[in-house]
C-alpha cells in the first residue's frame, strides 16, 4: 500500500488536504500529520513514507529544505502552496508536483493521477537539488523583489493615462489585452494594458488583489460583499456599482467567510 505524510503548520489545511485525499484516493495511508519540517522528516523516515506533501513555508525547516534532504530518498514530493504558478514554473518542466492553495478537486485529482501512474519515476538526486535551489531562488526573489506597483500604465484611444492602483475595481483579460476598471469610469472609454494577468499578478499585492476568475482580479478594497445563488455560485458585489462577478469554483473558498 502507498503511504503518504501531510506537513503544514496550519492544521486546517493539513486535515482538509488528508479530507480530500480520503475521497479521491481511498487506497492511499496517511501515515500522519506533521507541523514542521523537523517533524516531517522524523515521520517520513519513521513511517517509510513513498510520498511526502510538503508546504513550502514552514517553521524551522521549510518544505523545500525538508525536500532538500531527501533528494536520495524514495519519497515522491508534492509541494504545496499560496504562491502563485508565476513563482513555480519551473515545476511545469520536471517531475515534482505541486498544488496552490486553495487546493481544488479537479487540480488534486490530477496530482493523484500523476502519482499513481506506474511510469512516475523518480528524478536524479542532484537534478532535484538543482531544482530546489532554483525554485528556491525564485521565491526569495518574489519575497526581497521589488515593492508591489502603485501606479498602472494604461491606453485609452491613442493615449495613454497613468492610473493609481487604488483606484481600480478589477482587471478583465480580453483577447490580446487586460482591460482595466476604473472605480469611477472613464469618460474616453476602455483602459487597455498588455499584461497578462499572470503577470499582473507578479507585480500587484496579492493581499490586496485577488484573482477570482481566470479571467478576473478583483481589488478587494472595493468589494462590497459576496452572493450566492441558488445553485451555490459565488458572485462578488463592488461597491457603489450594481456589476457583479462571477467567481470560479476553484477561488469561491476565499470568500467563505464574507
Amino acid at each position: 500500500m502507498t503511504r503518504a505524510v501531510i506537513a503544514d503548520d496550519e492544521e486546517h489545511l493539513a486535515a482538509f488536504l488528508k479530507e480530500r485525499l480520503a475521497a479521491l484516493w481511498p487506497e492511499l495511508e496517511i501515515a500522519g500529520l506533521a507541523a514542521h519540517g523537523e517533524a516531517a522528516l522524523a515521520l517520513i523516515e519513521s513511517a517509510g513514507a513513498d510520498i511526502a506533501f510538503l508546504d513550502i513555508k514552514m517553521p524551522g525547516l521549510s518544505g523545500l529544505d525538508v525536500a532538500a534532504r531527501l533528494t536520495d530518498s524514495a519519497c515522491r514530493i508534492v509541494f504545496v502552496t499560496a504562491y502563485d504558478q508565476f513563482a513555480l514554473e519551473a515545476f511545469e518542466h520536471h517531475a515534482v508536483d505541486y498544488l496552490v492553495k486553495p487546493i481544488t478537486d479537479d487540480r488534486l485529482g490530477k496530482t493523484i493521477e500523476r502519482l499513481r501512474r506506474e511510469d512516475a519515476t523518480r528524478r536524479d538526486p542532484a537534478e532535484l537539488r538543482s531544482l530546489l535551489s532554483q525554485v528556491a531562488g525564485l521565491i526569495g526573489q518574489r519575497a526581497a523583489g521589488p515593492q508591489s506597483l502603485r501606479w498602472i500604465r494604461a491606453q485609452v484611444k491613442d493615449a495613454v493615462r497613468q492610473i493609481p492602483v487604488e483606484d481600480i475595481l478589477f482587471f478583465r483579460a480580453a483577447d490580446k489585452y487586460t482591460i482595466v476598471e476604473l472605480r469611477e469610469p472613464h469618460s474616453d472609454g476602455e483602459l487597455l494594458i498588455r499584461l497578462s494577468l499572470s503577470e499582473l499578478l507578479a507585480e500587484l499585492d496579492t493581499a490586496v488583489f485577488w484573482q477570482i476568475h481566470r479571467s478576473t482580479i478583483v481589488n478587494l478594497q472595493h468589494v462590497l460583499g459576496t452572493r450566492r445563488d441558488v445553485l451555490g455560485k459565488t458572485y462578488v458585489q463592488l461597491k457603489g456599482r450594481s456589476t457583479e462577478l462571477p467567481v470560479s469554483r476553484q477561488y469561491a473558498a476565499r470568500f467563505k467567510q464574507m
